[in-house]
């Protein structure tokens, strides 16, 4: 077996068939703004915090028992290892280069790496649950729901990580140890075996991008066959939960739990990328359009049931029975960078940067500390739950504590989902302000291999504050002989939308000042001299947003978006009650005067509404009279102020101004408060019309 160089790439190496290649682990780095500042969060709190946490709830005692080193009993889930893996992973990729910087974040990733190795078989098994007899009748005695395969697949990934950005490969030794014992029990044609929980696919493929070990990729796809073949059965949810109902390739619809279908959909897509089956691709872009056309919600959450975390019925989209599991969105971006990397089209990146700046910026507190690990649409002010993945209020740690460290991972690697390429071609996939290594390109255009000092490639310098606004400045340090792609989001290019491009102070579309865009991408052709500089300007301004009619809970309702961020009205910004406002039929969205970028992500925002309801007690629970509501007819209104059943009509509703922020930040007060993404729409205007001032 021989290894790739280390220190080469990020955590998606370049595939066989990819259509666009991820660039080199350190060719990219972010250097101020938003996203840098999400990292020295990560390094600075997150992660100290959560090493704390896996000390405080039981997953390094439970290692250091295997090892001899400790007599507590276990403690936490069955897969409890699998949070010390990810926090792991997130060490290797925040840290890489700067190492002797966090000395102490560092000495807990060598002194637990050590303790792995300890804490192995000799035979490569290790798992504490079940060394420890927790876990039923002994290892591999319930593939449903005992994790042993996904804790493999997180301890890969960590392995991986910590051989590409830290040049060791004791992790990964550990992890090809534990797969090599799998390969002998159940890589063979006469296995059946998968595990109820996916992850270990796509970490086995990554492996094999690693080792170039065909054996890593062939137990990969082994899995991926055989699942909807009824191994796993229908468990305790229903074999539609496992995604074990159908094959792969005859499923064309999202269902079952939402992270599982995520990460499983990742894998498939990576055996896509490598063995080129189109059918998998087939098979992955119908699912990808049944969610994004009927099961995702507005801030890219996935999953509406929270018995079983899963995905509901076509349109089941309730705002405040959301799961939108943080590590589902999470997975969600996952698998829209395989999309992307596979196809090359930007709606993928779209998708991916919504759930971003959205349902996983929702799930850290702004000081890095506390975790959601449900993202509901909708708080209501007396929200009660008897179950801390929906409380409604950020803790600390959970005893199912998946979404913290699977946070710090997807922080720690943002970096390397900035650009791709093609050919002579380099896709900026995502804004923030960073600089990106670009290829070199020889003489004839292609892409050179040539590392010698004079064949230095460019660097390109990104300087912009999105998404807080939609300028994006690019300046080459140097001549570059290739071709730039910038997405453009579908939010800057629909409803009368366009982009505006300048090269070196000059428009590139003279006539209009407004650049075409194809497919999502806005093609800048070189080659380009030393510091050209390149202005794209997105159209960030604020819209309403309505929902598809076929979702009831909806109905009558709207929304409000800013570029990638959605926004949301938080009961600690407005006086007024929250509940009992519509917005106003004719509302405008205006950003607040004077106030300041919230957070890095966007101004705080005003929409005009109309108080239509100012005591909910005053109106019954059920009715055989219609309700008045705002915009209601003289004749409903002659009742009188409050009409029949406690609602005001038109001619008496209450202007009021409702203040919004991104959805990103709510929850950030010292208690919990109310909380909207969807707000009622009223049917009266804030601004009669004379005639209507007649009328009523």
């Amino acid at each position: 077996m021989t290894l790739t160089s280390a220190r080469s790439t990020g955590p998606l190496a370049t595939p066989r068939r990819a259509r666009r290649r991820p660039l080199d682990a350190d060719a990219a780095s972010f250097t101020s703004g938003l996203h840098a500042s999400w990292l020295r969060r990560n390094v600075d709190a997150s992660l100290p915090h959560g090493i704390a946490m896996l000390e405080t709830a039981g997953n390094l005692d439970n290692l250091r028992r295997l090892a001899g080193e400790s007599d507590a009993p276990f403690r936490g889930q069955l897969f409890a290892d699998s949070d010390v893996y990810k926090t792991l992973e997130a060490i290797a990729w925040q840290v890489g280069d700067a190492e002797a910087q966090h000395p102490e974040v560092m000495r807990f990733y060598c002194d637990t790496v050590g303790l792995l190795e300890r804490a192995q078989r000799d035979d490569g098994y290790l798992d504490s649950a079940y060394q420890l007899g927790e876990g039923d009748a002994g290892p591999w005695t319930n593939f449903t729901h005992g994790h042993e395969l996904y804790c493999l697949g997180h301890l890969l990934q960590a392995g991986i990580a910590g051989y590409r950005a830290l040049g060791d490969d004791r992790l990964l030794g550990v992890g090809i140890r534990f797969v090599d014992l799998v390969i002998d029990l159940y890589g063979g044609p006469e296995s059946d075996v998968y595990c109820g929980h996916p992850e270990i696919e796509t970490a086995l493929v990554e492996l094999y991008r690693t080792t170039g070990d065909e054996r890593h990729l062939d137990l990969a796809e082994a899995f991926i066959r055989r699942r909807g073949s009824g191994f796993i059965g229908e468990g305790v949810y229903g074999a539609q939960y496992y995604q074990d109902d159908t094959s792969v390739l005859d499923t064309d619809i999202m269902r079952g739990h939402a992270v599982r279908a995520l990460y499983l959909n990742a894998g498939v897509t990576d055996l896509y990328l490598e063995r080129g089956d189109e059918a998998l691709l087939d098979a992955m872009k119908t699912q990808w359009d049944d969610l994004v056309g009927k099961r995702l919600y507005l801030t890219g959450g996935t999953g509406s049931r929270h018995r079983d975390e899963s995905f509901g019925d076509a349109y089941e989209l309730p705002s405040e029975r959301a799961y939108a599991e943080t590590c589902a969105g999470i997975a969600l971006i996952n698998w829209a960078w395989r999309l992307h990397v596979a196809t090359g089209e930007s709606r993928y990146l779209d998708a991916a940067e919504n759930a971003l700046y959205n349902v996983v910026s929702a799930g850290i507190s702004v000081d890095g500390l506390s975790y959601f690990y449900s993202n509901p649409l909708q708080r209501r002010p007396d929200h009660g739950a008897s179950q801390e993945e929906s409380s409604g209020r950020r803790l600390a740690w959970y005893s199912c504590a998946c979404c913290p460290p699977n946070l710090m991972r997807t922080f720690a690697s943002l970096q390397n989902l900035l650009a791709t390429s093609g050919g002579d071609t380099v896709q900026v996939a995502n804004y923030a302000a960073s600089s990106i290594r670009l290829p070199r390109i020889d003489a004839t255009g292609a892409t050179s291999t040539d590392e010698s000092a004079d064949a230095e490639a460019a660097v390109l310098h990104v300087d912009t504050d999105y998404p807080a606004s939609g300028s994006v400045t690019l300046r080459f340090d140097d001549a570059w002989a290739g071709t730039l792609e910038l997405r453009v989001p579908e939010w800057s290019r629909t409803g009368g939308r366009r982009a505006r491009l300048i090269v070196d102070g000059e428009p590139r579309d003279s006539a209009s000042a407004n650049a075409p865009v194809d497919s999502g991408w806005l093609r800048v052709e070189g080659p380009f001299a030393a510091d050209t500089v390149i202005r794209l300007e997105l159209d960030v301004s604020p819209s309403l947003v309505f929902p598809h009619p076929r979702i009831d809970g909806l109905r009558g309702s709207v929304a409000v978006r800013r570029g990638p961020l959605v926004y949301c009205v938080d009961q600690t910004d407005n006086a007024v009650d929250i509940e009992t406002v519509d917005v106003a039929a004719d509302a405008s969205v205006v950003e607040v005067s004077g106030s300041e970028i919230v957070g890095g992500f966007g101004p705080l925002l005003g929409v005009d509404a109309l108080r239509t309801l100012p005591d909910p007690a005053a109106v019954s629970l059920y009715s055989s009279t219609p309700e008045p509501i705002a915009g209601a007819s003289p004749e409903a209104a002659a009742s009188g102020p409050t009409g029949p059943s406690g609602a005001i009509p038109a001619s008496h509703a209450e202007k009021a101004r409702l203040i919004l922020r991104p959805y990103a930040l709510w929850g950030n007060g010292p208690a919990p408060a109310a909380m909207r993404v969807w707000m009622p729409r009223a049917s009266a205007p804030a601004h009669p019309t004379p005639t209507d001032r007649t009328t009523a």
